[in-house]
This record gives structure tokens, sequence and C-alpha cells, in this order.
């Protein structure tokens, strides 16, 4: 552990919330569904996860599991969904741009398509962004916390 193991025990233990005790339920669930813990200690860890009260008792429940859960965590299809969700909202983006550029090029009556530069990054950020959401997806906001389904600061390694 770190320098500050006084937060993690102690007079200076830190509370846990129920966002956290959700994200870590969900991650037992997922690895329950790929068979890593059986019902039994699935069902006893999640019994474990409602009643802990500080966030040391809950790094335990997900220690033993791959990239501390993460993975599985990531490759959930609701976490599926939404990186397919983020690809057409960054693609729409795109072409929305792409046509007010245009619109422009037309207005402005200039001979060259100027608009062709802005636009070639934009389609290299959405290829960029297709490679990302099809191999990459269970490394997104890697150990950062973001929202409902990252992980907390708490359940990252180191």
């Amino acid at each position: 552990m770190s320098t500050n193991d006084a937060t993690w025990s102690g007079p200076n233990r830190l509370r846990t919330s129920d966002t956290e005790r959700e994200q870590v339920a969900k991650i037992l669930r997922a690895a329950m569904t790929e068979g890593r813990l059986t019902l039994e200690e699935g069902e006893e860890r999640l019994g474990a996860v409602y009643a802990a009260k500080y966030r040391d008792e809950l790094l335990p429940l997900t220690a033993d599991l791959p990239d501390n859960g993460r993975r599985a965590l990531a490759e959930t299809p609701e976490a599926v969904a939404e990186v397919r969700q983020n690809l057409r909202r960054h693609t729409g983006f795109v072409v929305v741009v792409s046509l007010i550029l245009t619109g422009l090029w037309v207005l402005s009556e200039a001979h060259f398509f100027w608009p062709l530069i802005p636009m070639i990054f934009l389609f290299l950020s959405l290829k960029a962004h297709r490679r990302h959401a099809r191999y990459g997806h269970h490394m997104h906001h890697h150990g950062r916390y973001h929202g409902r389904d990252r992980v907390a600061p708490w359940n990252a390694p180191g």
C-alpha cells in the first residue's frame, strides 16, 4: 500500500458510499457471469459488499480478479452498448460538422476545397475512436474515476 496507510485503517478510515458499494457489486456480478466466482462465492461477497461500512472492507472482495475486476466490468453488455452509443454520437458529430464546413465553402465561393483539411482530422479522430472501441474498450479511462461505470480510485491498483 502507499504512504497514506492511515486512511485505510485506524481512526482515519474512510467510509464508503452506496455508489462505491454498487460499483463493487457490479464487478462481482460480472465475475459470476464469467464463471470466475461460483454462485456461493459471489453471493457471500455481495453480502460483504452491502454490509461494508469502510472502503478498505471492499478492497479484498475484488483483489483476486483480473485487473481488480475492471476487465469484466468493461465487457458487460451495458458497457459495450455505451461504447457503441458514444461511437454513433461521434459519427453524427463528424457528419454534421463536415456538412456545415461544406456549406461554408459553398458560401465562400473559394476554388480550393479548404474544408478538406479539418475534415481529414475529424475522420482520423473517428477512425481512432472506432479502433479503440473494437480492440481496447476495456482499457477505456484505465484507472480513472468517471461516472457510474468506471473504477473508483480505491479500487485501482497501487
